[in-house]
């Protein structure tokens, strides 16, 4: 039940009907008997800066932030942690009395995921795609250890920008590409590939994938943090040569869990969190 003593979390964006935090967190939170909510706020693009300063007055004690806003926040907050500040895009902050600090738990989400499967560290990885999510996933396997991270794009100046983003921070071996036979000569000692284009989406998911089974070998871990449809094309071509696969539901779950435990001190079950968003995609 909710009464005046319950703590106030939520998520700000625009569309934000959709998302899937919500049941996720408000699920570990009945499991862990904590007297907290999660609410999705509707925040138009121009409104941010009035929802933030609403947010602080009204004691909220934490938010999500997803598109549009997860750069525009920056301006409102008094700290960000290295990642957030690194990456240059928040997705969870966290309120107290006299302070908002921003994190990126995108980054975090992800290396937790393939660390399922493999350790990051020293490890070779093709990251496909160059927008925010690569961008976030980039910074956090450099600051876990990575051997060596290339980026490959269809456009291959907008990789080249990420990469040279990177190297303003990081001295390790870094790269770019464009989706073609340099992609495809690298990827054959390649530990780790992650997609994240949205290639294969619902209600795209008969796209032909950017990267198919003959381009890839056995001991590569395939991520595609697509999650709807669970099975991507990728995901599915990998199968075929007997690739390790990480499904993108695990990247969302992960994220969360760092924000849950960001506001709470406490990280919450997996499987809570995994239940409920199988549940809400009809799995």
């Amino acid at each position: 039940m909710i009464t005046g003593k319950t703590t106030v979390v939520g998520i700000m964006g625009d569309p934000v009907e959709h998302s899937l935090s919500p049941p996720m967190h408000n699920a570990a939170f009945q499991e862990l008997k904590l007297d907290y909510v999660y609410v999705p706020f509707h925040v138009k693009r121009g409104n941010l800066a009035r929802a933030m300063e609403g947010a602080r007055k009204m004691g909220i004690m934490g938010l999500n932030l997803t598109l549009p806003h997860k750069i525009e926040v920056i301006d409102y907050l008094d700290e960000l942690d290295e990642a957030a500040e690194l990456i240059g895009a928040v997705n969870t902050v966290k309120f107290t009395e006299n302070n908002a600090v921003g994190y990126n738990t995108d980054g975090v989400g992800a290396v937790k995921a393939i660390e399922e499967t493999t350790p990051v560290k020293g490890k070779k990885i093709i990251i496909i795609g160059a927008g925010g999510a690569a961008r976030a996933i980039a910074f956090q396997l450099l600051l876990s250890g990575v051997g060596e991270v290339l980026i490959a794009n269809r456009t291959r100046e907008k990789a080249c920008n990420l990469r040279n983003d990177l190297k303003k921070t990081f001295n390790n071996s870094l790269g770019c590409l464009g989706l073609d036979d340099e992609l495809e000569m690298e990827l054959k000692d390649t530990d780790v590939l992650i997609n994240t284009t949205p290639v294969g989406m619902h209600p795209h998911q008969d796209d032909e994938p950017v990267v198919t089974s003959d381009m890839m070998h056995p001991d590569l871990v395939v991520n595609d943090i697509v999650y709807n449809p669970l099975e991507t094309g990728l995901l599915r071509e990998a199968d075929k040569v007997g690739a390790q696969t990480v499904h993108g539901t695990k990247m969302l779950i992960y994220q969360g869990i760092e924000a849950f435990r960001i506001w709470t001190g406490i990280t919450p079950p997996f499987e809570v969190f995994e239940t409920a968003l199988m549940r809400e995609l009809g799995y």
